[in-house]
């Protein structure tokens, strides 16, 4: 049977109040999804949050990598997704592309005991487990540079999986120097080396963009995400992680105007007036925008059913050392 939008959040709002379960939404996901979120962040608060939460059940409305570290961090939840959208980014990476990497490094002339791997959380358990075995850590868009900083204090080459961006970003903002691996520069000459892997959405901004509202609007200040090429960031009056550019943005004055390079869902939510999305096409995250109301209900109805589906599970072994990676990153 085919419900309308209202019947849809009638049912879920009643299922939740008959159900052990919380319903976790990403700053990205589409309106109405988020809207029925019992609690709502970017990836490392949901985490963090799920792990304090009493539910026996969260139902993560996000990507893949999001629910997995919910289930490492909080082994004894269930952990179940409306739909298991795999990021595009996450999936520029495997263990197998991993393990490549390393041995790209040790061919250059660069020991593996002198490598320490830093992920970004944007990756899969199989990739923070890998990490973690060796020594390395997960990070943050907001907390990548205090990751790094304390990386480099050991004295060993940084291997920074996957986004090039944010990574080359955090080198720049650091004075260090970086490559990404393959692009013919030596990596024993450079601080951080990066993997070669990105956001689609955080992609679609230029130069022209950032041209054309400033000439639009004198006065307009420019705000994005690291995720965005460092072109763009080094052109910007403010680089930010999804929660510190809600908070820059709702501290300006309200006729300030401001055009914000990051997912459009989340722009969206923003402010009423004078925000603009920094780009000519609709910057939306298309695996984000998978779930829908419909995927939360049958959801929460599979549990009522006792029949859960799209239930999460991360193999022992993954899971100790993928939470080793990301309680490095908690830890400071």
């Amino acid at each position: 049977m085919n419900y309308s939008h209202e019947e849809l959040k009638e049912k879920i709002t009643e299922l939740k109040n008959n159900l052990n379960v919380t319903v976790v939404g990403h700053f990205y996901q589409r309106d109405e999804v988020y809207e029925m979120a019992d609690i709502t962040g970017d990836s490392l608060e949901l985490a963090r949050r799920c792990q304090a939460d009493k539910s026996e059940f969260v139902v993560f409305c996000g990507v893949g990598f999001m629910g997995e570290s919910v289930k490492v961090l909080s082994p004894s939840k269930r952990v179940l997704m409306p739909r298991i959208a795999c990021c595009a980014m996450a999936k520029m990476i495997d263990g197998e592309y991993y393990d490549n990497s390393i041995a790209i490094l040790e061919k250059s002339g660069i020991k593996k005991e002198n490598i320490l791997p830093i992920t970004y959380i944007n990756s899969s358990a199989e990739v923070k487990a890998k990490v973690g075995e060796m020594g390395g850590m997960v990070c943050t868009s907001s907390n990548a540079k205090i990751i790094i900083t304390k990386a480099l204090g050991e004295g060993k080459k940084i291997l920074f999986v996957p986004d090039r961006c944010l990574g080359q970003n955090i080198a720049n903002q650091m004075g260090k120097s970086s490559c990404v691996i393959g692009d013919g520069i030596d990596p024993n000459s450079v601080d951080i080396i990066c993997y070669d892997g990105f956001c689609s959405v955080h992609q679609l901004f230029s130069l022209d963009d950032i041209a054309f509202y400033r000439k639009k609007f004198p006065g307009i200040l420019v705000a994005v995400h690291p995720e965005c090429d460092p072109t763009i960031c080094d052109a910007s009056d403010f680089v930010g992680s999804t929660s510190q550019l809600i908070k820059y943005i709702k501290e300006l004055p309200l006729e300030q105007k401001v055009v914000v390079g990051t997912e459009f869902n989340m722009v969206n939510r923003l402010r009423e007036k004078n925000t603009y999305v920094l780009s000519s096409t609709k910057p939306e995250c298309p695996t984000m925008n998978e779930t829908t109301l419909n995927d939360l209900y049958l959801t929460l109805k599979s549990i009522e059913d006792k029949a859960p589906i799209n239930e999460i599970q991360v193999n022992e072994n993954t899971a100790k050392w993928a939470k080793v990676a990301l309680e490095r990153m908690l830890a400071l």
